[in-house]
């Protein structure tokens, strides 16, 4: 998306201006994490129930440790989330137009290491015209997955 799409719209919608780096690593974390779950699915922790040779000295803090009921915590709580981010991108992709769709989905979802300059060759696109369809999918979906990073103003 150009300078003047973007200072156009900020201005239409009354909107602050975005941290483009910081929203494009946001996204692209994202998807990557939900790339890895659909592909390997999720991986729960394991406990580490060896006694340690080491013996250990402090003091009495009276406090118990509950490693394995912390560790099952997380891995209902991370499967639940891992499930619904990838439902929630599902729901973000489908408003995307086809091109950004076919973008996002060969770039970072289906490929794990494909590069653009090959990616706008199969698509049949211009270096030019992949890049900035690229940009308006990555700020479409930052704004449908609430992680875009606004720039804060220092009046």
């Amino acid at each position: 998306m150009g300078k003047s799409d973007k200072l156009a719209i900020q201005l239409a919608f009354d909107i602050l201006p975005i941290d483009e780096k910081e929203t494009r690593r946001r996204v692209e974390e994202y998807l990557e994490t939900v790339r890895v779950y659909r592909h390997i699915g999720f991986v729960r922790r394991q406990a580490a129930l060896t006694a340690s040779p080491e013996p250990r000295y402090h003091g009495s803090t009276n406090a118990t440790s509950r490693t394995t009921e912390n560790i099952a915590v997380w891995n209902t709580d991370r499967a639940v989330q891992l499930e619904k981010q990838s439902k929630l991108l599902d729901l973000a992709m489908g408003r995307l137009k086809k091109a950004e769709r076919e973008i996002i989905q060969l770039r970072y979802l289906e490929h794990e290491d494909e590069y653009d300059s090959i990616l706008c060759g199969e698509l049949g696109m211009s270096d030019r015209k992949y890049r900035r369809v690229k940009s308006r999918a990555i700020y479409i979906l930052a704004c449908a997955l609430s992680i875009e990073v606004l720039i804060e103003s220092t009046e």
